[in-house]
């Protein structure tokens, strides 16, 4: 459904830092950055970009707004986190783990990045 996802930064560097390193535990490479400063991952058939807002204003995170990462199980979802909070994140919510809601079983682990954006690695429990 989605082509890609694109946050704003305005510390790219702490922001390429934190995602190496959570999108890292979950399998991606490191981003590339190209001559404008923008950060690309690419992993699993979708696309995760970073850069400075094309306004010149400085970036802000969505209130209200999530961005998942698929996590493959809760120990990925755990070392997601723990390489988030190593690397500028703030753990945020519930402390990692299953919630038990209208689309199952869900492990979850929210963390807020450098700048401010809540995201989370989420691995679906099958029965």
């Amino acid at each position: 459904m989605f082509t890609h996802v694109m946050l704003g930064a305005n510390d790219i560097d702490a922001s390429k830092a934190f995602y190496d390193a959570t999108l890292g535990a979950l399998g991606a490479k490191p981003g590339r950055v190209d001559p404008k400063g923008r950060v690309f991952y690419a992993h699993g058939g979708a696309s995760f970009l970073l850069g400075k807002p094309i306004d010149g204003q400085p970036a802000c995170h969505a209130n209200g707004g999530t961005i998942g990462f698929a996590a493959a199980s809760p120990e990925q979802a755990d070392a997601w986190h723990a390489a988030g909070i190593a690397n500028g994140g703030t753990a945020i919510e519930d402390a990692p783990g299953i919630r038990d809601g209208g689309f199952g079983k869900l492990y979850l682990a929210y963390l807020r990045d450098p700048a401010g954006n809540k995201v989370c690695a989420l691995h679906r429990i099958v029965e």
